[in-house]
């Protein structure tokens, strides 16, 4: 089934605070619109009202016809306690939904519903149970779990997962759970969809499969995303979020014009305030030197002209009058000048990385070096990483690049072979899980565990500038987004001196600006760098001079 979502006048937030308002889109079959702005402008929330799992603050949005399929898949995989990776895909995709709509209305059929469910010959509304099961077996047939069963295990298989249907979700991987989660995606067929930064944690292939995948859709799509590329490929228009001037507004064509379009305005913004400005500040000024003509005109025939000098009084008067009338123009040319609001400049993550004094000339050393971890073996590998060498790491999810890391950290001893770590080498890490701030405790008394010499005020100063306020460092580290935490991750590096810096996955869960200035900010880093990422981007931007890729427990460089 074809579909078209329409949102009109739109407003979204939490509490008493706004988002974003008057927010109007349509999404026809073919769309590809992509969702951009810092993090905490409203993206997700967008996703959750387009998806009808949150109310407006105003506005509606509308389905054409208005029993199409709406996919929403939300931004953390959801893992629940005892769900198996059937369960899963299966509420993932919504079919488990779809079959026990199908169940009730076949009960309902049948004349077994109770009748507070529809009973005594009536369906829900009054309906008829015919037209009730002819609904929902049309929805069934339509979400695909007539054989969501048959295709699932080549669709895990094609991925790569071995796994078990009835395996459970908590007992995955990150990467593996990211597998999963994709296949789901893939397994799925909505008429709307709606991705929440779905190429988190994916692989190289797993983003190639995600574009194939969203090429090859039918129906229109809305997605948030922070990989540049995977943005530029897919995307047909860009509807941008600003928070910063309370603003939302879509840019047509791809992610690329948009930076281009988007770089455009806000210099043409810039450029038409200024001329205002100047042309404002010239009209105030000639209007004061005006006032004090006119004043010291009248002071001065006050002083030079006798009592009885009626004609030199009025020529004085006159000449006042003159003046005053010029400063009333120019006071009435200020005043039909079009007022034009300064830009508000947008925040952004400006900062550095805390460099401590150069570790030893050999940072970490692995010599035939094997680690077993349950069923899986990485090695034996035998690498050296030496001071101020930047490395990048890529590899498929599973493939051992998280093992690698901890290997070279010292955090693993080998089953056989021998690690070891240099001297005065001074950590500084964001690893994919973001576990370094979690748990119960409030942001900044777990920062300030970690950060001894910063005093409380020092802390939440930094914090702040990481754009971490009042309300995020006095709630429990665990409760903040993926995002808040990275950032938090980031105030860490620049309080903290490091020598060896190992980011993986560190793009995940940023906004696209804060992306760009970690770029900038490794630009600057002349220590010892470790870089695992699939942002290609990324990859292109920041300078390494080797590059390890490990597959099936095995690293070569190239």
């Amino acid at each position: 089934m074809t579909a078209t979502l329409v949102a009109k006048g739109l407003a979204g937030g939490y509490a008493h605070r706004t988002l974003f308002d008057s927010l109007d889109l349509t999404v026809a079959p073919g769309d590809v619109v992509g969702v951009v702005g810092v993090n905490g402008s409203g993206k997700s929330t967008l996703l959750r009202l387009l998806a009808g799992r949150l109310a407006p603050q105003a506005g509606s949005v509308g389905l054409s016809p208005a029993d199409a399929f709406v996919g929403w898949l939300p931004q953390e995989p959801d893992r629940r306690p005892g769900e198996s990776i059937a369960d899963y895909i299966g509420r993932r995709t919504g079919c488990a939904d779809a079959s026990r709509e199908l169940d009730a209305a076949a009960a309902l059929l049948a004349g077994e519903a109770p009748v507070g469910d529809g009973g005594a010959g009536g369906g829900p509304d009054g309906r008829d149970p015919g037209d009730v099961y002819s609904a929902a077996l049309d929805r069934w047939l339509a979400s695909g779990a007539a054989d969501l069963d048959e295709r699932m295990p080549a669709q895990l298989a094609d991925l790569g997962l071995s796994l078990a249907a009835d395996a459970a979700m908590t007992s995955l991987s990150g990467g593996q759970a990211a597998r999963v989660g994709l296949a789901a995606l893939l397994l799925s067929r909505f008429d709307v969809v709606l991705l929440d930064e779905p190429t988190n944690d994916l692989d190289l292939d797993g983003l190639e499969r995600l574009e194939a995948f969203v090429h090859g859709l039918r129906g229109g799509v809305v997605l948030v995303s922070h990989d540049r590329e995977f943005l530029a490929r897919c995307v047909t228009r860009v509807l941008e979020l600003d928070l910063a001037q309370g603003a939302n507004r879509v840019f047509g064509g791809g992610y690329d014009s948009y930076l281009e379009e988007r770089e455009t305005d806000r210099r043409h913004k810039r450029e038409h305030y200024e001329e205002f400005a100047e042309k404002k500040a010239d009209l105030v000024g000639r209007a004061r030197v005006q006032r004090e003509w006119s004043s010291q005109g009248v002071r001065n025939a006050m002083k030079k002209s006798p009592d009885n000098d009626k004609i030199r009084r009025k020529a004085s008067a006159e000449s006042s009058e003159k003046q005053a009338q010029k400063v009333r123009q120019m006071e009435s040319r200020i005043k039909r000048l079009d007022e034009v609001e300064e830009p508000r400049k947008e925040w952004q993550l400006d900062f550095t990385i805390g460099e401590a004094p150069r570790s030893g000339a050999v940072v970490a050393t692995l010599n035939e070096a094997v680690f077993r971890r349950g069923g899986f073996t990485l090695g034996p590998v035998s690498l050296q990483v030496n001071a101020g060498e930047r490395i990048g790491i890529t590899g498929p999810n599973g493939a051992g690049k998280t093992t690698l890391l901890g290997a070279l950290l010292g955090r693993s001893v080998p089953d056989s072979g021998t690690a070891s770590v240099g001297a005065s080498v001074r950590i500084g890490e964001i690893d994919q899980a973001r576990s370094l701030l979690l748990g119960s405790r409030p942001l900044a008394e777990g920062f300030e565990e970690l950060v001894p010499d910063l005093s409380t005020a020092e802390v939440r100063t930094l914090l702040a500038k990481f754009g971490l306020k009042a309300d995020h460092v006095t709630r429990p580290a665990g409760e903040l987004s993926p995002g808040e935490r990275t950032r938090a991750a980031l105030a860490l590096l620049q309080a903290r001196g490091v020598n060896l810096l190992v980011l993986d996955e560190p793009t995940n869960h940023l906004d696209l600006a804060a992306i760009e200035q970690l770029e900038q900010a490794l630009a600057g880093y002349t220590g010892t760098l470790l870089l695992v990422t699939h942002d290609r981007r990324m990859l292109a931007t920041v300078h390494t001079d080797r590059h390890w890729k490990v597959v099936a427990g095995t690293v070569t460089e190239s």
